[in-house]
């Protein structure tokens, strides 16, 4: 009888366990399968691969904007660093014009989101910080690219633009396609325009379409 007991007592118990065990195991595949799901949507979100930021520039005079921009990788040797690197550091400042309609760079290529904004007292925003800077960046839509790198190295428009995600050609700049005539300093450049330096005060005009007559830029002093 103590035996019947003894197996009738370890049935049951097996039975509570049981009960009690399969809600317990159900929630842990329920929240397993909730955390492949995200994991699954991450791969899929652009905003988790890259994706236009809620701070991005949003403007409609952009050409394009940062979406699809490095977000810490290294491109065509360009690195970033989480803060802006002054060894060697200069300007050079690019006017887009598609059909003789100016496009502007937006704020923020090479500085990868979140950005702390700062306004600007003319209108527009200025990028006063990211959680990593590129040697190759923009802060606001005025046109001028920042090179600031840890030594001395010649970058080239074509650099800028496949950090920026978007293409350059002698046919083609951003989502515009058709013939690109290009200046640089007030004189008509006839190579590939991926090809032109980004050196000091050197001043780039892309013209799609209708040609612009060159428009020179006066940099800010201490630039």
């Amino acid at each position: 009888m103590a035996a019947q007991r003894a197996i009738k007592g370890a049935r049951g118990r097996s039975g509570n366990l049981l009960r009690v065990g399969v809600p317990v195991l159900v929630v842990v595949l329920v929240a397993a399968a909730v955390i492949f799901g995200v994991i699954q949507t991450g791969k899929h979100n652009p905003a988790a691969s890259g994706g236009l930021s809620a701070d991005a520039d949003k403007s409609t005079a952009i050409l394009a904007n940062t979406a699809h921009q490095g977000t810490g990788n290294t491109v065509d040797g360009v690195q970033s660093n989480s803060s802006e690197q002054l060894i060697y550091h200069v300007h050079a400042h690019l006017a887009m014009y598609v059909n003789g309609t100016p496009k502007l760079l937006p704020y923020g290529i090479g500085i990868v989101p979140p950005y702390q904004l700062q306004q600007i007292p003319s209108g527009g925003s200025f990028v006063a910080g990211g959680s990593k800077f590129y040697w190759l960046h923009t802060h606001d839509e005025t046109g001028v690219i920042h090179i600031e790198t840890p030594a001395q190295h010649t970058y080239t428009l074509g650099n800028f633009f496949d950090l920026w995600g978007q293409p350059l050609s002698a046919t083609q700049i951003g989502p515009n396609k058709g013939k690109i005539t290009a200046f640089v300093n007030g004189k008509a450049y006839t190579g590939d325009p991926r090809n032109i330096p980004l050196t000091a005060h050197n001043v780039i005009q892309l013209d799609m379409g209708t040609v612009v007559p060159f428009s020179n830029f006066t940099f800010p002093q201490g630039e």
